[in-house]
């Protein structure tokens, strides 16, 4: 597809843009069909991964698969859907690397995610990180839909605080700026939402009791990238090679709110934390 100007324009002037419908009801249904058979044969995130889950969270019975694309044919194929790049090649001004796969199945009862930046995790540079997050069902505020912070991709990388673990599966979260509110983004399955890695997100806890909100999304690295977090590796191309990369095992400095002279600023101070092995 042609993405036009004027999308082009929403994602600087926001962080994300909406593209409904890019994946067929029926590739969405085969999507879901397959994740589901990985789920009944075992396959999910490790011990680690649900550190703050209790005996009876959801979740433990539908853990988070994360990279999939290395061994799994179908996972890497969207990873690297043409699609996909066409759409990240005209946000980000030429084609991305791509490094990442996770499919959620956020089960009835499951709790959300706190707000992040993904680019903490990955730790992009030079340029960010992009993500493509493909909705396999209706997602809403009772389901557990993502939320974003319009514009904050213009904020650096912030310092992670506590997380509230009775509403988040994951145990920080970055502080909201001062005046900002986070936005419902209500999707349909095919939608993908495409997003900076800067930019503020998380999601809802799933609160109703018969319905699943499950996505499939990749995470790419601008062209311009010279190195990202290890637990990258390998990085591809779109035509499926690897290219040589440079992976770091430490983040940088981030970013802290304080008041100067009555109004919110962002002050840099050395990194709080070494990486996670993943976006949460």
């Amino acid at each position: 597809m042609r993405t036009s100007e004027t999308d082009i324009a929403f994602y600087r002037r926001n962080g994300y843009l909406m593209v409904r419908g890019l994946f067929s009801s029926e590739e969405v249904e085969d999507f879901k069909d397959h994740y589901m058979r990985m789920n009944a044969e075992g396959v999910g995130a490790g011990p680690g991964d649900l550190a703050y889950l209790d005996e009876k969270d959801p979740l433990l019975r539908y853990p988070r698969i994360l990279q999939p694309h290395r061994w799994d044919g179908k996972s890497l194929r969207f990873l690297l859907d043409p699609r996909l790049r066409d759409v990240l090649a005209a946000l980000d001004g030429e084609e991305p690397l791509a490094v990442q796969t996770m499919f959620y199945f956020k089960p009835p009862g499951a709790r959300g995610q706190a707000i992040h930046q993904d680019n903490w995790y990955l730790r992009a540079k030079p340029g960010n990180c992009l993500a493509a997050w493909l909705a396999v069902d209706a997602c809403d505020r009772q389901n557990g839909c993502l939320q974003v912070v319009p514009g904050s991709h213009w904020l650096p990388l912030l310092c992670n605080v506590e997380a509230d673990t009775a509403e988040s599966f994951t145990g920080t979260q970055v502080p909201l700026p001062e005046g900002s509110e986070l936005v419902d983004m209500e999707m349909e399955p095919g939608d993908v939402l495409f997003f900076d890695g800067n930019l503020i997100h998380g999601s809802l806890p799933n609160r109703t009791t018969d319905r699943f909100r499950r996505s499939l999304i990749g995470h790419y690295i601008s062209a311009c990238a010279t190195q990202v977090a290890s637990y990258y590796e390998p990085v591809y191309r779109f035509d499926g090679s690897i290219v040589e990369f440079r992976f770091v095992d430490e983040g940088g400095p981030c970013g802290v709110f304080v008041e100067r002279g009555g109004k919110q600023v962002v002050e840099m101070v050395p990194s709080r934390g070494v990486m996670a092995d993943g976006p949460h």
